[in-house]
């Protein structure tokens, strides 16, 4: 059964897609722009299906076995599966061609898995790069750089497509802390976009504390569980 009454589902929803209104609102943009992606790790099927009936359609896992289990459970739904945590080469074979967007993309060696994979699955795997901007050791991710020699080398690697970034800045009370280093997540997106002449449409960026700060900043993804589903039981 879900965690919540099917009811709480929609009013939650309807809330979050409200506050990513007014912040779009606020920043003179258009709130189609914004795709919520609902993170449901650790949430069960049930919940994900009550979403889905209250009108969400992506959602976002981090652990493989987690999402292809519930994939394949919840096969008669037309969502939108996002990959959004930490991926090891040796589960790229599960990953590539199966996700509608990679959001964790972190080495070289990891897109060259992706890539492997997805030209054997026939399919071009999406994909944004992750970068941690704060240069959090405990965390994953790109260094700004090293962003750039991974978007050279993937111009050799047809099988990935890269879309944009992803970051995860640190925790705070504060949701106000965050707006820099969107704001340069942002601006990083916008140099390499000149210095590659790619299209990096995409910024996934802000979570259910932060995520009105993404928005105004420019954030085209925004990853948000606690808000949606309510607090996880682990």
């Amino acid at each position: 059964m879900p965690d919540m009454e099917h009811g709480e589902y929609a009013s939650r929803l309807a809330g979050v897609r409200g506050r990513i209104e007014e912040a779009a609102k606020r920043s003179g943009r258009d709130a189609s722009e914004v795709v919520l992606v609902a993170v449901s790790k650790w949430h069960g099927a049930a919940s994900v299906r009550a979403l889905y009936e209250a009108g969400q359609r992506d959602f976002g896992e981090s652990y493989v076995q987690e999402a292809l289990a519930k994939a394949e459970e919840l096969s008669d739904l037309d969502a939108r599966w996002h990959f959004i945590g930490g991926l090891q080469t040796n589960k790229a074979k599960f990953v590539a061609g199966g996700f509608h967007l990679v959001h964790s993309l972190d080495s070289i060696k990891l897109a060259r898995a992706l890539h492997n994979r997805a030209e054997a699955a026939g399919a071009v795997q999406d994909v944004l790069l992750q970068v941690n901007l704060a240069g959090e050791e405990q965390k994953r991710g790109l260094a700004e750089d090293e962003a750039a020699r991974l978007l050279e080398a993937a111009g050799d690697l047809p099988g990935i497509r890269p879309r944009g970034l992803m970051t995860m800045p640190p925790f705070s009370e504060d949701p106000e802390a965050s707006r820099p280093l969107f704001a340069r997540l942002r601006k990083l997106r916008d140099g390499l976009e000149r210095k590659f002449g790619l299209d990096l449409p995409e910024l996934s960026m802000g979570m259910s504390g932060d995520f009105p700060q993404a928005v105004e900043e420019g954030a085209t993804l925004v990853r948000v569980g606690t808000d949606l589903f309510g607090p996880r039981e682990y």
